[in-house]
């Protein structure tokens, strides 16, 4: 993967961690709520939210792809014989003059 996926895929893995964190501190209530543990995971899943955004703003933005000329396909079939009918004393390419043989 690309490092510009690479970072959104753990920008999306950090937003779910946080979603979960404040559904147990919902699901928990006052229990541990209030406790120091939970306010210290709340703050480190905070912490990570941060640090993946600076990483983010901080990486080169992603290169486009390069664009691929267009293919053109090519037939199988023998070309047209009547495309060379009239073509005369033109030089074969490469060979030289018909009656003529090359050096």
């Amino acid at each position: 993967m690309a490092l510009h996926d690479e970072l959104t895929a753990v920008q999306r893995c950090v937003d779910e961690l946080l979603r979960t964190v404040g559904r147990l501190e919902q699901q928990a209530g006052d229990e541990i709520a209030g406790g120091i543990e939970i306010r210290r995971v709340r703050t480190d899943t905070d912490h990570l939210r941060e640090s993946v955004a600076l990483l983010r703003a901080a990486a080169p933005a992603p290169r486009p792809e390069p664009r691929r000329p267009d293919l053109v396909p090519v037939p199988d079939t023998p070309y047209d014989s009547s495309l060379w009918a009239d073509a005369g004393d033109c030089d074969d390419e490469g060979l030289g003059a018909r009656d003529r043989h090359a050096p």
